[in-house]
């Protein structure tokens, strides 16, 4: 890929995989190697997003329908990509966005039974053409994920009041992680898989070699990528 195109990269993954640490990893990589980028999240990207977020992830709503769910997500990211991703695009930027269509399409496609081919279809429906450049699954044992993101909320590096998926039940995020594990071998060309069991340097390590080796540009210590 050309060094100056736009670029639309997403960083997915369960609970406490690492995805928020890491997207400042690359972003300081990129502005290192001179690239303009943004830093981005769904839900919540925009003013409306964050309202909408707020009715997400509040643990207050553990019996929401799956469908509402659903839409409410599309709905952010109708405003989010209008509002943020578009306008950045076609600035020449690149966009590091911190999960996208894809976890709607395993959390409320696999893990809520919906079904991932319904919500992907939902998807080009609503917004045609609409993928990432690259994205970056950071995979982890869920009880292993699990652990890490309660930890955090009881240090308070996560609000208690966003809790509402690191409350739901082990099974559930089995069927996140299988369906990202599918969604990866279905789309090998845009998937890079990571392992984010490991130390935050080595997922680092890995992350930014994956992201110069995909645009083309020097990864750390500069050898030909």
């Amino acid at each position: 890929m050309s060094p100056g195109k736009p670029v639309f990269i997403t960083f997915e993954g369960g609970e406490g995989a690492g995805k928020t640490t890491q997207i400042l990893h690359v972003a300081a990589f990129l502005a290192e190697r001179g690239r303009s980028c943004i830093l981005t999240r769904e839900p919540g990207g925009t003013d409306l997003g964050r309202k909408i977020r707020a009715l997400l992830l509040d643990p207050a709503h553990v019996a929401m329908d799956a469908r509402t769910e659903l839409l409410l997500y599309m709905a952010d990211r109708a405003e989010h990509l209008a509002r943020v991703v578009r306008p950045a695009l076609a600035a020449g930027r690149v966009v590091l966005c911190d999960r996208f269509f894809d976890a709607t399409v395993v959390y409320q496609g696999a893990a809520r039974g919906l079904s991932m081919e319904w919500a992907e279809t939902l998807h080009e429906l609503v917004f045609p053409g609409v993928r990432p450049d690259l994205t970056l699954l950071l995979d982890l044992a869920p009880e292993v994920g699990l652990a890490r993101a309660r930890r955090q909320m009881e240090k308070g590096g996560r609000a208690a009041r966003e809790g509402r998926f690191e409350n739901e039940e082990l099974g559930f995020h089995r069927r996140v992680r299988e369906g990202y594990l599918e969604l990866a071998r279905r789309r090998p060309e845009r998937f890079r898989v990571i392992d984010a069991g490991r130390g935050e340097a080595e997922v680092k390590a890995d992350l930014l070699r994956a992201v110069a080796g995909f645009l083309g540009i020097p990864p750390p210590g500069g050898e030909t990528p």
